[in-house]
């Protein structure tokens, strides 16, 4: 009878867990280390895989990989999808179509420094998006753990040097990583309105809708014969981006947001530096330095402050 009854109880306490606000400290890292390899994959290929292409082939093989799991819900789904079909739109086309695409063309032109300091504006463009659409407001205590996390981000791409911040120069590539930010602050800042449908359904609505909205811009690629080519970057760009940048990420990050909401899930972002440096460390075989140190214990220290809930959120998680 025990041993029945196992089984089940774990079932329940890890689908507690993965309801609690805990969990956000395993979702929201998760995504932001995928979206930190994701960044030495687009350095790795910048010139040599056509982004847009590229994107059509990634929705292409989300879309056939998730299919089969959304299939038995679709019908029911449908239902709900067509009643707003405008949410849909906005989400796919922002959060799969540009910003997925997008992240691959401006890392041909800038550099990861510039990537780091002008990515790091993200977490204030979602807290932005969020007051200005929805309201939603962080705490003094929170709002200084987003600085904090900042301060950490701005220590490792300056190295301590602030001269070397001075210095930076800004070009089109910069530009594109700003346009994206706006982007991705309205997906994360708008995911609360997402239909409610299966996930995988939505992960199929998001990849139909973003394949759709590439696919001109890949016709243009293949006009000025920038095409994709059958090498192994191709596959690898590929594989990482459909498994782990989309499917993997997108969930992870989908879930951090309805835990703990897109404000305080922002800070998180700041931890994209501190993966991009493990990934570079082990791959690429870089040194930890000082900075690096000092710059970790901010991000981490100000992500643990931003996300802590506020005495409000605490009292609307217990009444509920």
């Amino acid at each position: 009878m025990q041993l029945a009854r196992g089984p089940r109880h774990l079932g329940q306490a890890v689908h507690r867990f993965f309801s609690s606000q805990a969990a956000a400290y395993v979702f929201l890292p998760l995504a932001a280390a995928c979206w930190a390899g994701n960044h030495i994959v687009a350095r790795a290929v910048g010139g040599h895989v056509p982004p847009a292409s590229l994107g059509v082939a990634r929705w292409i093989l989300v879309a056939l990989i998730v299919l089969p799991f959304a299939w038995p819900h679709l019908k029911a789904d449908w239902v709900v999808l067509k009643r707003r079909p405008g949410i849909m739109l906005l989400l796919a086309t922002t959060g799969g179509a540009a910003f997925a695409t997008l992240q691959f063309v401006a890392l041909q032109y800038t550099t990861a420094l510039n990537m780091g300091v002008v990515g790091s504006v993200a977490p204030a463009f979602i807290v932005a998006a969020s007051w200005l659409l929805f309201r939603d407001r962080l705490n003094a205590i929170q709002l200084t753990g987003v600085m904090i996390s900042l301060s950490g981000v701005l220590a490792i791409v300056s190295r301590l040097d602030i001269t070397r911040l001075a210095s930076l120069s800004f070009n089109a590539g910069d530009l594109i990583i700003l346009a994206n930010m706006v982007f991705w602050a309205i997906y994360s800042a708008c995911l609360r309105l997402r239909p409610a449908v299966h996930p995988m359904t939505f992960m199929l609505a998001m990849a139909i809708i973003a394949g759709l909205g590439n696919l001109p811009f890949a016709a243009a690629e293949y006009v000025y014969a920038y095409r994709l080519q059958s090498t192994g970057l191709t596959l690898m760009a590929l594989l990482y981006s459909t498994l782990i940048t989309t499917l993997l990420a997108y969930f992870a990050w989908a879930k951090g947001i309805d835990i703990v909401g897109a404000p305080r899930a922002s800070a998180f972002l700041h931890t994209i530096p501190v993966f991009s440096a493990i990934l570079a460390t082990t791959i690429l075989g870089e040194r930890i330095e000082l900075f690096h140190i000092i710059g970790f214990a901010l991000i981490l220290g100000g992500v643990t402050l931003a996300a802590r809930p506020s005495a409000q959120q605490k009292a609307g998680t217990q009444s509920s």
